[in-house]
């Protein structure tokens, strides 16, 4: 085992950096793809459909990828080579969506945008786990969702801002310039902010790296990942189980929101009947939805730094119970909006609830999991964040009409529902790395000990 030194607190955003890119892509994704698929003719119950590259190809991807950093070594490292073949795709991507001149062909590139995206994302993960101590790892997921925050606010406000400076006018498809713009510029945002991490950070070697070398000459490396995973699965630890709960509760809500808050406000509030009948009001009540997530992730930038404090003066786990509380209230809170700016004050509550849901349940995994298998559990933990999705996705659609109305503010309801339900099942976790810590406390507490970002 080696003993890792506390890193700096520069050093730790070097290393978090190049998610603001990620997540500016993500951000993007998210406050703009329900409309560009209204534009070019899909049908509301169907979004859902359309939105399930994201989970598929996180179900697919980042266990793979995750096994496979686990294996890999070279000059640039362990993970650093995966953020930077994924952030390349994922920006020529980005270019191409608004281009899109069919349905067909923005689901095409929907699929290579968030495998790309998913191939940068999961080693950032265990990116953080392999080079921190654990009473430094809440700060650096934490940190991590401060570019999140940071990154998702530029990218949903972008077209707002754009359109407000006087960025007029629609392609042929229907999809405004305003978008066109704001996709490029996340191109652009995406590719740089990678390329900071992979060239100002460092990763620790192999610890035993004849044997490393001799795992990497396994002669089917595909069916030893495989196995890997299978295993991994197998030997989850109970923590990760009881995780388990929590995320799917969680992940169901999340898409319930991105997918049908930008309809729902531009319906409820603005009073569109749909982009066609309507499209002026329908444009400015998605860009207002996207301007709303703005506001939940200037929320969760801004918290971001406060939750290692709350973490560490109560728990990890009643921190994160708190934070989905209130998520799941700022979500329900929509039926009331009867202005614009109401819509704020729920959305505030969803930032608190994002900052928590990007840092806390990883700070819990990752102190019950063994360094070495790092990777391969980063990944296959991302299974319950898309297996509730691929659920939504199918779910959704089958009561759409029936139960849920025909209304897209039913399902941003159901939302805060789930989260409520996510709040109350943090109960049964248990926190293996925190009693870590506290026992370790017992013995001796060295003064200037930092202990989740915070000194003793």
């Amino acid at each position: 085992m080696q003993n890792k030194p506390q890193l700096s607190f520069w050093q730790i955003w070097n290393m978090s950096f190049g998610f603001l890119g990620i997540q500016f892509g993500w951000g993007l994704q998210l406050a703009n793809m329900s409309p560009i698929y209204k534009y070019l003719g899909a049908e509301e119950a169907n979004l859902p459909y359309l939105w399930l590259a994201g989970p598929m190809t996180g179900l697919l991807i980042q266990p793979i990828v995750g096994a496979m950093s686990d294996r890999t070594w070279t000059r640039l490292g362990r993970r650093r080579p995966y953020f930077l073949i994924g952030a390349i795709l994922a920006s020529i991507s980005l270019i191409l969506m608004p281009n899109s001149s069919a349905l067909w062909m923005a689901a095409g590139l929907l699929w290579i945008l968030d495998a790309s995206i998913n191939i940068t994302m999961e080693p950032f993960r265990a990116f953080v786990a392999d080079n921190l101590p654990e009473e430094q790892r809440t700060l650096g997921f934490v940190m991590q969702s401060f570019f999140i925050g940071v990154g998702q606010t530029l990218a949903n406000a972008l077209p707002f801002i754009l359109t407000a400076l006087g960025v007029v006018g629609i392609m042929q498809s229907g999809i405004p310039y305003s978008t066109l713009i704001a996709f490029i510029v996340g191109a652009l945002f995406f590719l740089i902010a990678v390329l900071w991490t992979v060239f100002t950070s460092n990763e620790y070697p192999p610890e035993d790296m004849e044997a490393f070398r001799a795992k990497q000459r396994e002669g089917n490396v595909v069916n030893s990942i495989f196995r890997e995973i299978v295993e991994a699965v197998k030997d989850m630890p109970t923590t990760m189980k009881q995780l388990a709960v929590v995320q799917f509760f969680t992940w169901f809500a999340l898409p319930c929101m991105w997918q049908f808050y930008g309809l729902t406000v531009a319906q409820t509030v603005f009073g569109a009947v749909d982009e066609k009948t309507n499209p002026e009001l329908f444009k400015q009540g998605t860009e207002w939805g996207g301007l709303s997530f703005a506001v939940y992730n200037v929320v969760c930038f801004l918290i971001a730094f406060a939750i290692p404090w709350l973490a560490n003066s109560t728990s990890r786990k009643t921190v994160h119970f708190i934070c989905l509380t209130l998520g799941g209230l700022g979500l329900i809170s929509t039926a009331f909006a009867s202005n614009p700016y109401f819509l704020w004050v729920g959305m505030a509550g969803v930032g608190v609830a994002w900052a928590s849901i990007l840092s806390m349940p990883y700070v819990l995994l990752a102190g019950a999991i063994r360094p070495e298998r790092m990777g391969v559990y980063m990944g296959v933990f991302n299974l319950f964040i898309v297996i509730p999705q691929i659920v939504m996705s199918f779910l959704i659609p089958q009561i759409y009409d029936g139960l849920l109305g025909g209304k897209p503010l039913n399902v941003v309801i159901l939302g805060g529902i789930s989260l409520l339900l996510a709040a109350a099942s943090v109960f049964i976790v248990k926190d293996v790395g925190q009693m870590k810590l506290e026992s370790d406390e017992e013995i001796a507490v060295p003064s200037g000990t930092v202990v989740g970002g915070v000194d003793l």
